[in-house]
């Protein structure tokens, strides 16, 4: 299937109550406002093409973006176009999609993690976090887990919100996965505040860090 085709056949799948959302959530106006299961479904049809998911990506659709994200072979990306995406991306769903199907697992993944830790620009930073979540519990290294601390403590009061939820994400996961940092990162968790008020739907846990540990400590009990 060609990227016009694709772009046709989402437009026709798009609604405005989709766009409504995705536009409260931080998306601008290019969209065609499909369903995540849609682009999913688009993307089994479509299959790995990593030519199309250029042309998607390029567009700068929010919706095409998102497909790209699916349909690339990752290994097909090297660090330094891996590097210039990150610094194209403007929607916080695409942010998200990338780390989780394009990054994850990609052979440049620590390389660009460790970058991305000390970037000023909000996706990479982003990114840069949410990679390093994934590392803490699979680490003993007590410099490592206290540099995130300090750093956490220090930076993310006054980080963009789009950096604080990786960033929060990090310290819930140092509580969750090493007993002997829990109770600083409750206390750490209550100090900032942060995600206390967060709209929370039934059966899901809160995002606030004391609430999120505290919980998936009691679920790893049972």
């Amino acid at each position: 299937m060609t990227c016009a085709a694709l772009l046709t056949e989402m437009e026709s799948l798009g609604s405005e109550q989709m766009r409504r959302y995705n536009s409260k959530h931080g998306a601008g106006s290019h969209q065609y406002g499909l369903k995540l299961g849609s682009i999913r479904e688009l993307a089994k049809k479509t299959g790995k093409n990593t030519a199309l998911a250029n042309e998607l990506w390029a567009t700068q659709n929010i919706d095409a973006r998102l497909l790209a994200c699916l349909i690339v072979v990752p290994t097909d990306w090297d660090a330094s176009r891996l590097d210039a995406l990150v610094h194209s991306i403007d929607y916080v769903q695409i942010a998200d999609w990338f780390s989780a199907y394009v990054l994850k697992d990609h052979p440049d993944c620590e390389k660009l993690r460790q970058q991305w830790m000390v970037s000023s620009h909000k996706w990479a930073a982003r990114l840069g976090w949410a990679l390093t979540a994934g590392l803490v519990s699979k680490t003993q290294d007590r410099e490592f887990l206290d540099t995130l601390m300090h750093r956490i403590a220090n930076e993310m009061p006054t980080a963009e919100p789009e950096v604080q939820w990786t960033q929060n994400t990090v310290l819930a996961m140092i509580g969750i996965h090493h007993p002997n940092y829990r109770e600083s990162a409750l206390a750490l968790g209550e100090q900032l505040g942060l995600f206390r008020d967060y709209p929370t739907s039934k059966g899901c846990v809160s995002p606030f860090a004391p609430i999120w540990i505290t919980e998936m400590v009691k679920r790893q009990k049972k």
